[in-house]
């Protein structure tokens, strides 16, 4: 046997809240029946992991055969779910409190610093909050300046309350290049507080203040202790004469120095999952070409994801949850459960296997290693005789044959719960038992054509830190003067290729998997377009040296690096683990009494979400709404619903609903706008006050607005909603509504209210038409933010009757039930056949296309975004990345589309249209074919993987999705309802409108489980 004495050699390490643990690993001997792992070790987490990772070291470099010097070693490779698990577990001493500094002006007023997180987790977390001056609006232009006297009286009080950790976010600060105000306000809380940490939200994630907000205060929180585990990482490889580069693994399997580690440890958060499910791959490669569910066992917890054909885990939605917690960059799609080979096992009447568990207390307290806790692995000790495991013995009395039989079917039906969660449809997948605690875990599942169980599968943690991948980001500003955008990014991702490969990655493996461009309308860099490129490869371990990748950087700031006062938890892991309550969707009745309905949590839930998929693509995310509705009906506030077939015919109809870029309504979050709008209405008009609110389009944030408006208490009008709307969709202009349709009185929208929210109000007495009134107010949009709270002069309720689109709340709420219903029975596959059941059969829409986003483009005038969102074919279920021209098909296809389609948008999605793109002479030509759907009728996109819409800002590049059509009201279908509402309304002259369908009436809520009382 012989072995290169090249520097080639990769060691893997993953500090895993049971186990450390360890492989060597020779490359050149991947194909072997070993795979080239040359010494592998598990031994128990260390509270102090440094020590853990000199005892793998060290046990690595004597078990290794043939014998392995310190030079022939490239890198040390570790990951680690320290970090994760300090957030997950909820742990006090790990976990810092966080000052949020908002930079918003009058904005995000209701939507507060954590509104979304779990109560004990927030209350955990969040120290301290404040409104301050500052923020962008989505041009560019300031909401207003910081006021340093302002942030410095805040950092009075933080530095009083001894908090030590700050996160400063502004309002649509990922494009804020000039004004640099996060990076200025830091500067004056790192004055005031010397010492303390300040995570600016844009270095954290993108676009989606919520989310983006979330993200930088999880990861503030844990900055003091990431650094002092990274250090404790470092020290040993040092010591054992190790001079290769140390990284970090992040969420996606790829490398990161640990200096960025420390300052971002949130990339981290996921790679301990990843890891497994990368070096799973590494060790069956070549012998399956499918997807595998990868069933990761360890001590107290299980973690079950999808292994796509390519060998990388499938990825969440555009957004992802962590202990509860919503962000907004890509993460591996993993569930977990309370269930590990320590889980505690216990016997009253009827017996339990965890959640609880000894946890890195296993080799001390299983019956086996002569402890005195019964867990999952002495009940596998006692039912397999064959397997070497401590001293059987000691725990053959604890349990009797029919307790055995138990514990069993316990195991398997858990397992066969989560794995069972995970698809996407019922077909059967191969499962891949990795991790130290498989051994509890049966060799047949159902819902598994098979069940492998590897060699060295107890550490394929450490194999996927061995063979992490290297990736490089170019985050950049280029000018669209000279050139198109697709030329800028075909450079940008050559560029971001080259810089892959300089950082050590084999060139022939290396892709781009993310690209996204955000043209930026500011008033000092006009034409100038943000483009973020990310391409990653296998690291090239033939290479002599590593030298140019980025090592950890010592770090000196904290001179106490003792790790052992962070005492180790062998709690279960709180929500993320343990089984929730969840509505019980079939039985779940809402409460309608006496012909009104009263809306609870639940329902603004799955309202939101329906509203979303009507709103085509535009309307704005409704989340913040919908988390200030169910913190107000949790605060003891009333929604009230009626129908408009209730209305009395002198009842007074008032309307009022946000206009402007979606884009912004992820960024710029409420304030007191709407309300502001309508007291400036009736303040100049007070004879006609509303008896009831109507939304002006039941797509997306506009939604939910009038029962925003309508709600009682403080804040709200205390008026019934109606079920119904002016559009039954979003539309981008204020002519584009249904009154306006039918045209018996013009204008329709005089006299009206707007404002900014922000100190500037209009008041419109008289227009001569709505399309003036639309006209003007664009005009004064595109000065005001691209975001304006408008009031509406109200109808009569007979009016109302005849023009509005009616039951679409309730409409929204069947949607969204089906969608929750479909997750709930995971059987997303057919998600947009459900909801098309739920807008009234196959006969009122089509499924269009499911494919993956390959690219994405944005321009931004007069306060809508236009667009163009390019599609790939291809059967979501199955789809892998790398696909197209080239790659083999996938194992099953139930309904395949192949080419590309194009979706155009005007804030809302147009139309999808078949075409063919080629290249010729460096120009690119794209040649239009078939029109599959196009406006009034609905062409709405939903995210493959949970079904939720997806937004006209939220396209990103690799997103799998799902274009589904739905059939317009026939309110829109009339000659002039075509006129305004189709084609011609977007300005697209050459598309002619074909019905997708014949509309259904959307069955009322209200009519089908009132009770009178």
């Amino acid at each position: 046997m012989t072995m290169t004495t090249t520097t080639t050699l990769r060691i893997g390490v993953d500090v895993g809240g049971t186990n450390t643990d360890g492989v060597i690993l020779d490359p050149a001997r991947a194909s072997e029946p070993g795979k080239g792992i040359l010494a592998s070790h598990k031994a128990p987490t260390t509270t102090n992991p440094g020590r853990g990772i000199a005892h793998a070291l060290a046990a690595l470099f004597a078990r290794a055969q043939p014998p392995v010097r310190p030079e022939q070693v490239a890198s040390v490779t570790i990951g680690t779910t320290h970090f994760v698990n300090a957030v997950v577990e909820r742990d006090p001493a790990r976990l810092s409190k966080v000052a949020v500094l908002r930079l918003c002006g009058p904005f995000a007023k209701h939507a507060t610093p954590c509104i979304d997180w779990p109560a004990d987790m927030r209350d955990l977390v969040l120290g301290y909050h404040a409104r301050l001056q500052g923020g962008l609006e989505v041009d560019g232009h300031l909401i207003a300046d910081i006021d340093p006297a302002e942030i410095r009286a805040h950092c009075a009080v933080i530095r009083e309350r001894g908090i030590r950790s700050v996160v400063v976010v502004g309002v649509f600060s990922p494009i804020d290049i000039v004004e640099r105000q996060e990076e200025r306000a830091a500067e004056i809380v790192q004055a005031e507080i010397p010492g303390c940490d300040v995570v600016l939200s844009k270095q954290v994630a993108n676009l989606g203040f919520i989310e983006r907000e979330n993200a930088a205060i999880l990861n503030a929180s844990i900055l003091s202790f990431a650094r002092r585990t990274i250090r404790s990482f470092q020290e040993p490889v040092r010591a054992l004469g190790l001079k290769c580069p140390v990284f970090i693994t992040q969420n996606d399997g790829t490398i990161l120095s640990g200096e960025m580690a420390s300052k971002l440890p949130i990339r981290t958060f996921s790679s301990g999952p990843t890891n497994s499910m990368r070096g799973a791959a590494f060790l069956v490669q070549g012998e399956l070409d499918e997807n595998i569910m990868v069933v990761d066992v360890g001590g107290t917890t299980t973690d079950v994801g999808l292994l796509l054909a390519n060998g990388f885990p499938r990825k969440q939605a555009a957004y992802s949850d962590l202990a509860g917690v919503r962000m907004n960059f890509s993460c591996p799609d993993i569930k977990s459960i309370g269930l590990g080979g320590g889980s505690i096992v216990r016997y009253n009447g009827s017996m339990t296997v965890g959640p609880d568990s000894v946890g890195y207390k296993l080799a001390e307290e299983a019956l086996v290693f002569g402890g005195k806790t019964l867990t999952a692995t002495d009940c596998t000790a006692v039912a397999d005789p064959g397997l070497e495991l401590g001293q059987r013995g000691l725990a053959a009395g604890a349990v009797t044959e029919t307790e055995i039989s138990q514990f069993k079917a316990i195991v398997t039906h858990k397992l066969e719960k989560i794995i069972d969660k995970m698809k996407t449809s019922p077909d059967d997948l191969p499962v891949l038992l990795v991790g130290g605690g498989a051994i509890i875990a049966p060799d047949q599942l159902k819902g598994a054509s098979r069940v492998m169980k590897p060699k060295y599968a107890d550490v394929a943690n450490a194999v996927g830190a061995a063979v992490a991948r290297v990736s490089s980001v170019v985050d950049t500003v280029k000018s669209t003067e000279s050139k198109t955008t697709e030329q800028l990014l075909d450079e940008i991702c050559n560029d971001a290729i080259e810089r892959t490969v300089d950082a050590g990655a084999l060139r022939s493996t290396v892709k781009v998997v993310e690209k996204e461009s955000f043209p930026l309308q500011e008033k000092y860099i006009e034409n100038k377009t943000r483009f973020i490129v990310r391409a990653a490869g296998d690291c090239d371990l033939a290479r002599a040296d590593l030298s140019n990748m980025q090592a950890v950087e010592e770090q000196t700031s904290e001179m106490d690096n003792n790790m052992d006062e962070y005492e180790k938890s062998t709690r279960p892991t709180s929500d993320s683990t343990a089984e929730k309550k969840e509505v019980d969707i079939s039985a779940y009745r809402p409460r309608v009494r006496n012909r009104v309905w009263y809306v609870s949590e639940t329902d603004v839930e799955w309202i939101a979400t329906g509203c979303y998929i009507l709103g085509t693509g535009g309307g704005g995310s409704p989340y913040a709404h919908m988390m200030r509705l169910r913190q107000m009906i949790r605060d003891g506030a009333v929604v009230r619903v009626v129908s408009p077939d209730d209305l009395p015919d002198d009842a007074q109809v008032g309307c009022g609903g946000g206009a402007g870029s979606p884009t912004v309504g992820l960024e710029k979050l409420e304030g007191d706008a709407m309300l502001q709008a309508q007291e400036a209405l009736y303040k100049a008009y007070p004879g006609r006050r509303a008896t009831h609110m109507i939304s002006v389009e039941i797509g997306g944030g506009n939604g939910l607005q009038s029962m925003v408006l309508g709600i009682s208490g403080p804040g709200g009008m205390d008026l019934p909603a109606v079920d119904g709307d002016w559009m039954g969709r979003a539309l981008p202009t204020k002519w584009q509504t249904t009154p306006v349709v039918f045209n018996e009185r013009s204008p329709i929208w005089s006299p009206i209210a707007v404002t900014d929210g922000n100190g500037n109000t209009i008041v419109m007495p008289e227009a001569k038409s709505d399309m003036h009134v639309e006209r003007i107010i664009r005009a004064a949009l595109s000065q005001m933010g691209s975001a304006i709270a408008m009031a509406d002069p109200p109808v009569t309720g007979a009016e109302c009757r005849r023009w509005a689109v009616e039951h679409t709340i309730s409409q929204s709420w069947r949607i969204g039930r089906a969608v929750a219903k479909a997750r709930a029975m995971s059987r997303v596959d057919n998600v947009a056949e459900t909801i098309l059941e739920e807008c009234g059969g196959p006969g009122a829409g089509q499924v269009l296309f499911k494919g993956k986003i390959v690219g994405v483009e944005r321009t931004l005038r007069m306060g809508h975004v236009y667009g163009e969102c390019i599609i790939e074919g291809a059967d979501v279920a199955e789809e892998v990345e790398g696909s197209g021209a080239g790659a083999a098909p996938p194992a099953r296809s139930s309904q395949m589309f192949e080419g590309l389609i194009k979706i155009p948008f005007k804030n809302e999605n147009i139309a999808a249209i078949r075409f063919t793109r080629s290249k010729a002479g460096g120009e690119t030509a794209d040649v239009e074919g078939e029109v599959l759907g196009v406006a009034p009728d609905l062409i709405t996109v939903i995210d493959a993987q949970n079904g939720e819409a997806i937004g006209t800002p939220e396209y990103r590049y690799g997103l799998l999705v799902i274009v589904l059509g739905i059939t317009a009201s026939e309110k829109w279908t009339t000659e002039r309802g075509i006129e305004i509402g189709g084609p011609k309304g977007f300005g697209m002259e050459h598309l002619t409108y074909k019905p997708l369908g014949k509309f259904v009436k959307p069955k009322s809520v209200i009519d089908e489980f009132d009770l009178q009382e």
